[in-house]
């Protein structure tokens, strides 16, 4: 049995329901690794989790992001103890010291990548791959508007589209956010606050609108989304920061042009865990080439990550925060 600390809480509700406890793990079972965490990242996805918006068990744990190190394999693992890997999908509890991990999961770290990059990039850095690589094709010379640019995904979309050619538009919320989204890849930026998004998109595109817009906001920008799209352009929802989108009449995409819209997910991306390896090794490689930067703008102490849910909700946050172990 290995003795460890982890985040867990039995009711939705505040980061106050977030406490630290101490737990026991057994040995690994078949297909499973014992990682010692040194970093967990923190996603928007962990307070939808905490308040209910996305149902999990209770009590429960939380987090879906982590890297570390190998300490002990089960039957059948390939990778050895002393590697370091990392992951951000499958069941929550990554908000921990220990903790087993199926290898179907984990991808290897290469050594240009510490472990609290990684931490900090693999969840982020891979919505922007599927975002830009497959959800839709950015081409060369287009225009795409991407919400939430000084976010950890927008930080690196931006940069990435900007790589492959676009030019790019992004959503911010106060003029200091709006230097950092220039500073990766926003050819012009859009501070929601002090200016309509619709009338600019149409202002900066001539007035044909976009073919893809990529929101994470959710009920603040739906619309607006929508209303920036040019006929049978496509509106990616794939996040919920300002709650979620209340049902609408699904005829206003025929009324605003035959418009398509798509809620993706990661997960459904990454399998098999072929693409999984494939898409890490792209994104490490544009890192690796400082094609695209990340950093880690903010870290807390896991006994903190109350104090971090707190941050986070408060858009006082930029780019990507991790949690140390």
């Amino acid at each position: 049995m290995t003795q460890t600390h982890a985040i867990r809480f039995d009711k939705v509700g505040g980061p106050e329901v977030l406490k630290l406890v101490e737990v026991s793990l057994p040995e690994p079972g078949p297909g499973e690794v014992l990682l010692r965490q040194t970093a967990v990242g923190l996603n928007y996805i962990d307070t939808y989790h905490r308040t209910g918006l996305y149902k999990v068990p209770l009590p429960s744990g939380l987090g879906i992001e982590a890297a570390g190190v190998i300490e002990a394999v089960g039957p059948g693992v390939s990778l050895s103890p002393g590697t370091r890997v990392a992951y951000c999908s499958g069941a929550v509890g990554a908000y921990a010291g220990h903790r087993l991990v199926p290898e179907a999961l984990l991808v290897p770290l290469p050594d240009g990548v510490d472990d609290r990059l990684a931490a900090a990039m693999l969840l982020q850095g891979l919505t922007a791959w599927y975002l830009l690589h497959e959800t839709y094709k950015i081409t060369k010379g287009e225009t795409i508007l991407f919400h939430a640019a000084a976010g950890g995904v927008g930080l690196i979309a931006c940069q990435w589209a900007k790589a492959l050619g676009a030019r790019v538009i992004g959503t911010v919320g106060s003029r200091a956010k709006a230097e950092l989204a220039r500073a990766h890849g926003c050819d012009e930026v859009i501070i929601t606050s002090e200016e309509d998004i619709t009338a600019r998109v149409r202002t900066l595109t001539g007035g044909a609108g976009l073919g893809v817009v990529y929101d994470s906001v959710g009920r603040d920008t739906f619309q607006a989304s929508l209303d920036c799209l040019r006929p049978r352009g496509l509106m990616v929802s794939f996040g919920n920061a300002s709650g979620p989108v209340p049902p609408f009449e699904i005829g206003q995409l025929a009324t605003r042009g035959s418009l398509y819209l798509t809620r993706p997910t990661l997960a459904h991306y990454v399998t098999p865990r072929s693409e999984l390896l494939r898409a890490a090794a792209l994104l490490f490689d544009v890192v690796a080439r400082g094609t695209v930067k990340v950093e880690v703008r903010q870290s807390f102490a896991l006994a903190d990550a109350a104090e971090a849910h707190r941050a986070l909700e408060a858009r006082q946050t930029v780019g990507s925060t991790v949690l140390v172990v």
